[in-house]
This record gives structure tokens, sequence and C-alpha cells, in this order.
């Protein structure tokens, strides 16, 4: 291993991995959790929490679930209410693509699909280039500035902006909406952080219903890469998402492509900062950025955790499991798995045969992941392109979450 930072791993046994519940964490673990996936994956890679839902740290495992949505389901009606109550929260997360099974999901997932054709990416790239070189020039003008809210989330705002048709003078209002109702989704959520996501929604909820009011009076060009529009009313085949349907995935469109996209910049450029070799080695050859765009979402996934409900007794690594037992797929740790994985604690930014499940996989992988690859791609390259010298000028926090993993802030200086 040749970073500090993983140093100590086969100092965590047994003990440590049997004790382990993801509903009990310290700021330690929200640092840095891969010393305890190791540990997992070695001696418990299909855990029991004390919780009674399983935690599973296998690539193998993992890939298993995935690819079998019948066995596996992602309906959280039950469990949600749980911890979020009969909240609006709840109402989203029961409601978005991404917790729901066929034949809902494939109905919902088909009417966003066209956001997200090669055509929509390709007129879409252009745009994230423009979004890219102005916040760069914006950030070069200050020479300090924190990484993640000056640039790395500037670009997914202006795009989902764009993609909702929400006027430049409201987008202010999208991320700190999205960053609460994400952490709605944490397993030690509190009834304070359950409310404070709740009001979120509806905020959201009344301002997408006065959009979709405004985008009915005065309809955008088609040239705008504006999507909303095209969600309201019946599609070809006379079918129409519900009034709920239609909100709740607006949100889920905001939640999946603003946070997830500005972590991978974030960690990405973290991650070559720590690994300088492969910083110089992206710069020599800028060729590199495809595959280190794939590296880079293997090795600090910015979506750690998923989760999945049995729907019959199942036998998973050898373990008998129960119909209806909640299960933890932990990307995290199957993204470092040394079965899949060659020294897989080292960033390897030309990394061949890189099979991560940064984006899930199977019929709920990331609709929106080649826009994700793309914004990565760019903003990256960009940024480390355009600075010779970017240094870390304070101290750069992990948010205390398990399921998404990224940075409070990031303060950096750099030099041209």
């Amino acid at each position: 291993m040749n970073d500090d930072l993983y140093r100590g791993i086969e100092d965590l046994g047994p003990d440590l991995a049997g004790a382990f519940d993801v509903t009990t964490l310290d700021r330690e673990f929200y640092e840095n959790p891969y010393p305890v996936f190791h540990a997992l994956r070695r001696h418990v890679p299909v855990h029991k929490m004390t919780s009674g839902a399983w935690f599973l740290t296998r690539h193998a495992d993992l890939d298993i679930a995935y690819h079998d949505p019948v066995l596996f389901a992602s309906d959280k009606t039950v469990d949600f209410r749980k911890t979020m109550g009969e909240t609006s929260l709840y109402e989203h997360h029961t409601t978005s693509l991404v917790f729901n099974d066929p034949p809902d999901h494939t109905r919902v997932r088909k009417r966003l699909a066209p956001a997200f054709t090669p055509r929509a990416l390709r007129a879409l790239e252009s745009r994230v280039v423009e979004v890219v070189d102005a916040s760069l020039d914006a950030v070069a003008e200050m020479a300090s500035f924190d990484l993640l809210h000056d640039y790395s989330m500037k670009l997914p705002i202006e795009l989902i902006g764009d993609m909702l048709g929400v006027p430049q003078e409201d987008r202010p209002k999208l991320s700190p909406w999205a960053v609460a109702i994400l952490s709605g989704l944490e397993a030690d959520l509190t009834p304070e952080q359950r409310d404070a996501a709740a009001r979120s929604v509806d905020d959201f909820k009344d301002y997408l219903r006065w959009l979709i009011s405004e985008r009915e009076r005065n309809p955008l060009s088609d040239d705008t890469g504006e999507v909303l529009s095209k969600l309201v009313g019946p599609d070809e085949d006379g079918e129409s998402l519900t009034e709920l349907e239609l909100l709740h995935n607006c949100i889920f469109l905001l939640n999946a492509g603003h946070e997830t996209t500005a972590n991978t910049v974030t960690n990405g450029i973290d991650a070559l900062l720590r690994f300088p070799d492969q910083l110089e080695r992206l710069r020599a050859d800028p060729d590199l950025i495809v595959p280190a765009i794939e590296e880079l979402l293997r090795f600090e996934s910015s979506v750690q955790l998923n989760n999945r409900k049995l729907t019959a007794d199942a036998e998973i690594g050898g373990v008998a499991m129960r119909k209806d037992d909640y299960i933890w797929l932990c990307i995290g740790a199957a993204n470092r798995d040394p079965e899949q994985f060659p020294d897989p604690d080292t960033l390897d930014i030309g990394r061949e045969r890189n099979r991560h499940l940064a984006f899930g996989s199977g019929i709920h992988a990331c609709a929106g992941m080649s826009l994700g690859r793309t914004e990565a791609r760019i903003a990256l390259l960009g940024f480390v392109q355009r600075f010779a010298e970017i240094e870390t000028s304070g101290m750069a926090l992990r948010h205390p979450r398990a399921r998404f993993r990224g940075f409070i802030d990031y303060p950096v200086t750099v030099t041209a």
C-alpha cells in the first residue's frame, strides 16, 4: 500500500468486524472507512448487524444482488417508514425511480430516458465545456477558494438547472435542498435531520408546481436542454406520470445528478493530490482521462451504499437469509475487493478491466452515468491542466455520512 491513509488494516480483526453496525459510526470511519471494509470482507463478508440487517462487502455478492431484481427488491415502502415516518421525505424516497421495482420502475425510467440519449449528451457537452471554462476563470481569479462549493458544485447545478428550466436567480436554492433530502437516507437519521429533509421536499415540490405552471405558460425552445416540459402530459403511448411521480422524479434528477457529480470531481482531485505520481501521469498524457475517471470512481465512489430487500429465502456466500431480510450493499468495499482489483488501495489511472460498481449495475444502474462521466472528465481534466500548483490550504473535512462519500468543504490554493 502506497498511501499512509490505508496503513493499519491488518490491525483490524474479527472482533472489530463482528461489532460493526452502520447505525453507530464515528468520525474516524467517515474520514477513512476502508480499513473497516477490509476487515469485514476478510472476516465476515456476509455480516449480520445488531439491527438484524445484513452488510455485504464482496464484489461478487453485490454483483449477484444487482442482477437479480426479483429476489433483491428495491422497494422501501416498509423499511423507510421506520426512520422517515409518514413525512414528505418518506413520500419522496418511496416514489422516486431509484426505490421502485418493475413495472413502475420501467415505466418511469422510460420517461426519463430521452434526457440521457447519446444525442442529448452530445448536445450537452458544449454546455459542460462552457460552464467549466467559466468556473475555471472564476476560481483562477480567486486563487484561494473552496474546491467543492466554488468549483465542483457549479457544473451539476447549472446542468440540472438547465434540464429543469430553473431561472438563474433560483439555482442557489437547489443545492441545500438536495443535500438535506439525500441526508434523509442515512442509517443514523435523527428526527431533526428527518424534519429538515421533509421541509426541503415540501419546498421543492411547491417550487416545481410553480415552475411547471410557468413552463406551460411560457415554453422554452428545444435547444435549451430543458426536459421538464417533456415529462408533463402523455407520452407516445398515451401514458402519463402522476403529479407525485412527476414532482418526485424531478427532485430525483437533482439529487442523482448534483451531489454525486460534485463529490466525484472533488474526491477525484483529492485522490490525485494524494497520489502525485498519478497526477503528473495524467498531465503528461491527457488521453488517460477516460480510464482515470473509471479508476477515481472505483477508488472513492461518491455513492458507497445501496439497499435491497429479499423477496424469498436465499443463500448468499454460504449464509442462509430469510424473506424480508434487509441488505446493505457496500459499494465502497466491493470496489476495493482484491479478488476483483489487484492492489486495490493504490490509485492506478491506467487500470484495465475496471468493473467497479460506482454506478450500481443491472436494471437500477444509474440512468445518468454517461452524463456524470462526461461532467467529471471535462471538469477534472480542465482543473488539473489549468493549474500547475494545487495545494490544500486548510482542513478538508469529510461529510459525516456513510451512504454518500464527499467533503463538507475543501479549501485549496492554486497557481496557473
